[in-house]
């Protein structure tokens, strides 16, 4: 288990986001990326959770609209990571994953595609 400070922990969620080729997704809108603790004892254990409306399942969205969120669980990665370096390739892949969510990926596709 590896152990950093939120702020540490926001910087590497933050390089690793802008180190995303824009081609592979292209722009997120109305999406906000926040940093949280699963809860003990909720399972299953994640790192990342997509809550929101998939672009493929949009119909009418507009002003108004609360922003889709994708939550990484900073306990939780860092639980499994044994140094900074996997921390930050679990972080990388979670974001990934959860961004593919947003464009209506789903797990099965995202496994396929080697970010599950």
């Amino acid at each position: 288990m590896v152990e950093i400070s939120d702020d540490e922990f926001e910087r590497i969620v933050t390089e690793e986001y802008d180190a995303i080729p824009d081609d592979w997704f292209g722009q997120l809108d109305n999406v906000a990326i926040l940093i949280d603790n699963q809860p003990s004892g909720q399972y299953p254990r994640l790192y990342g959770l997509y809550t929101g409306h998939p672009l493929t399942r949009r119909g009418v969205y507009g002003y108004g609209e609360l922003p889709d969120r994708i939550t990484l669980f900073k306990n939780n990665i860092q639980e499994r990571s044994a140094d900074v370096d996997e921390l930050r390739r679990r972080v990388r892949v979670t974001l990934i994953h959860e961004i593919g969510h947003y464009f209506g990926l789903s797990d099965e596709r995202l496994r396929e595609l080697g970010w599950a």
